[in-house]
């Protein structure tokens, strides 16, 4: 008997930044390809963790996260956005903000639904709405300013459409939709009776005074957005995969149905060690913005400097580069000779469109999630970019 992949898979696969991630430990190359932080996590977490581990919070916790940790969320949403949310009906910690996007569209997407979805894109999203039986369509976010467009989003409407997701600050363009940008998303969502999702799992982490708009604030959008976010990237600790949802209490009825058959629960004693992770006081978001502004200056000024040209980042800790001068037509061949040449990794944006992978040639993203050291290193390898052959 010969078992066959089931079609939800068959037509699936892994996003090409794990075979350049995969190269560049084999040759030893300075990884700016992954968004893993390569420095110490807030030393406060680490001790709440050990502590909760030697205090045997080692068993199953609540499905929906523990009760302490909900609260704790519903507060900072409140402190930082005046939003009132009620921890026991709307907000359930899942497995990171990844399995909270999958439990959240398995919760509002039937077989044959279309999810728009904005392009480039985070990976996960179109897999996800494949393994829901939902239908990905795209809209293209147009270079160089990556804006949404009203008629865009229209020309993609049909009687499917069931929902929308919404990155900001966006992974890998560094956009932050400003207000006007998220009106347009509003008014069609109230207009079609769409639902939004909005990954926010960047929204600590911006630059040069912005503040991320919530789409969440708009009229008549509470009651139609999940908020999906996390602590991976605001605290450093990617590993936990702790994050959470945020959404209306007929819709976390269904993400805790889903969730639970997903993963049971969150980790308990990480969730306990995320209390302290929600206490920490406003100038360590302050020290988190200044050193991810010097981080990102200090890639995006030494990568001007060697002739390529950058799209500057407002959120995230990504920064889109230009290497078209070199005339290759293939970016992932051109991302591996980088690394085979220069001993540098970074992730073809390519591999982030589905429909338009040409915009994304010769365009590179790299994470400034890494020490200054790590930066400066790469930066001096880089100083040999002219070994690089042109075109191939």
């Amino acid at each position: 008997m010969t078992v066959s992949l089931a079609n939800r898979v068959r037509g699936l696969q892994l996003p090409v930044f794990r075979e350049i991630a995969t190269l560049a430990k084999s040759r030893n190359a300075i990884d700016l390809g992954g968004g893993t932080p390569n420095f110490p996590a807030p030393v406060e977490l680490k001790a709440a963790a050990v502590a909760a581990v030697q205090s045997d919070y080692n068993q199953y916790a609540l499905s929906q996260g523990i009760q302490e940790l909900r609260k704790g969320i519903a507060g900072k949403l409140h402190r930082q956005h005046g939003g009132q949310f009620d921890p026991e009906t709307e907000i359930t910690v899942c497995c990171g903000a990844t399995e909270g996007m999958a439990a959240s569209l398995l919760t509002i997407v039937n077989p044959g639904d279309e999810v728009i979805i904005l392009e480039p894109a985070f990976t996960i999203y179109a897999p996800d709405v494949v393994l829901c039986g939902g239908k990905p369509v795209y809209v293209e976010l147009r270079p160089p300013n990556f804006r949404i467009e009203r008629d865009a989003l229209a020309a993609v409407l049909s009687p499917r459409t069931k929902a929308i997701i919404v990155n900001s600050p966006h992974n890998p363009t560094g956009r932050v939709f400003d207000p006007d940008e998220l009106a347009i998303v509003a008014d069609i969502c109230r207009q079609h009776d769409l639902a939004a999702l909005t990954d926010e799992i960047y929204d600590e982490i911006v630059f040069d005074g912005i503040t991320p708009a919530k789409l969440w604030t708009i009229a008549g959008m509470r009651e139609r957005t999940i908020i999906v976010n996390g602590f991976s990237k605001t605290y450093s600790v990617t590993g936990w995969r702790l994050g959470y949802v945020v959404a209306p209490p007929q819709l976390t009825q269904g993400i805790r149905i889903a969730h639970n058959y997903l993963t049971i629960s969150a980790a308990a004693p990480l969730q306990e060690a995320a209390v302290e992770a929600i206490r920490l006081p406003g100038s360590y978001y302050q020290k988190l913005k200044s050193e991810y502004t010097t981080r990102r200056d200090l890639l995006i000024n030494g990568l001007e400097h060697l002739g390529i040209p950058c799209l500057l980042p407002q959120g995230g800790y990504f920064l889109l580069a230009d290497f078209s001068r070199f005339g290759w037509s293939d970016d992932v061949a051109f991302a591996k000779h980088l690394i085979e040449t220069i001993g540098v990794a970074a992730v073809p944006l390519s591999g982030f469109y589905r429909v338009y992978p040409n915009r994304g040639r010769l365009i590179l993203r790299f994470a400034f999630c890494k020490t200054e050291e790590t930066l400066h290193k790469a930066l001096q390898r880089l100083e040999h970019i002219e070994r690089i052959k042109y075109g191939n």
